[in-house]
């Protein structure tokens, strides 16, 4: 029998045209589990590390709607039917810093799962002249956040 596969969830800090299908729709999912978390409507996830980034902000649901915007936008180029009612549209929100180290570490991360999944997107990125945060974010020069937990890559 074989082993279950560790669900983990990812809030990409890479901008969500990088991803996949199976990606892109696992992140817009995420995103609403998330955004589930910080408004008090489930027990799980209550602590997973992703989610400080927005706990840390003044206004952690609004900062995770404006984030999920993004994805649904990337959804919409896509031709795909995700629910824009299950997020609440505001106003444009400062953008969150990022270190640099921790973009490439999930670029890294990213490529390894498509290396795995999609191989024409994962022979497309290989040659991505910078990577592209995603649009709440701004990069600047730093190390991994610490939050982040590492794996190693198979």
């Amino acid at each position: 029998m074989p082993l279950a596969v560790q669900k983990i969830m990812r809030l990409w800090s890479l901008h969500p045209s990088y991803l996949d299908s199976a990606g892109l729709v696992a992140l817009w999912r995420e995103g609403l589990l998330a955004r589930k978390v910080l408004s008090g409507q489930t027990k799980g996830y209550i602590h997973h590390p992703q989610l400080h980034r927005f706990r840390e902000t003044p206004h952690p649901l609004q900062t995770l709607d404006a984030y999920l915007k993004a994805v649904y936008d990337e959804s919409l180029r896509r031709g795909y039917h995700f629910d824009p009612q299950k997020i609440t549209p505001m106003e444009p929100l400062p953008l969150l810093l990022l270190p640099d180290k921790q973009l490439e570490y999930e670029f890294r991360h990213l490529l390894n799962k498509l290396r795995k999944r999609d191989l024409l997107r994962y022979a497309s990125l290989l040659t991505a002249p910078f990577i592209l945060p995603h649009p709440l974010f701004r990069v600047e020069p730093g190390e991994m956040c610490p939050w982040e937990k590492p794996r190693e890559e198979q």
